[in-house]
């Protein structure tokens, strides 16, 4: 791409993904929020995401992505976020997720059946811990990079009254 003073500006190549915030069982009645930490990065916690594959719908990669990572895909899908989220990789995580510099995301809220059983230790373990937290606590949790996402998603799903 070419600005007006002729300049080349790199676009940037952003990897298509989807992302859930998982509801515990017990809602609507509590509203505890899943959040796992990773095993690659020391002290990142995050919701459960991952890319697209070719021919996959974003529902589509929701459902395998969650069985992938969390071992179960025994879910309720409540809410979409309406709109397509990108974010920039830091640079440490750049370098690792080339060509890619950043991820743009579809987000999903859903909520977990009764008696769902959430497996971790999958065929290739991206997680080490998990918990359930309270949206108010979020912030105290998840990576720097990711908080301006999370907080304009949960926001959203805030407004419109689901959690």
């Amino acid at each position: 791409m070419i600005d007006k003073s002729n300049q080349l500006i790199k676009t940037k190549n952003y990897r298509k993904n989807v992302a859930a915030v998982i509801l515990s069982e017990n809602y609507p009645n509590k509203c505890e929020i899943f959040i796992a930490s990773r095993r690659d990065i020391k002290d990142a916690w995050q919701f459960p995401q991952g890319g697209i594959d070719e021919g996959e719908t974003p529902t589509q990669a929701l459902y395998r992505e969650l069985e992938e990572e969390i071992g179960t895909s025994d879910i309720e899908i409540i809410a979409e976020h309406p709109s397509w989220i990108s974010y920039d990789f830091p640079n440490a995580i750049a370098l690792k997720m080339k060509p890619y510099d950043g991820q743009i995301q579809k987000y999903y809220l859903v909520k977990l059946n009764k008696n769902a059983k959430i497996n971790i230790n999958t065929e290739v373990p991206e997680f080490n811990e998990f918990k359930f937290v309270e949206s108010s606590s979020i912030d105290e949790h998840i990576s720097v990079f990711k908080r301006t996402v999370y907080t304009e998603v949960l926001k959203y799903f805030k407004e419109k009254g689901y959690i």
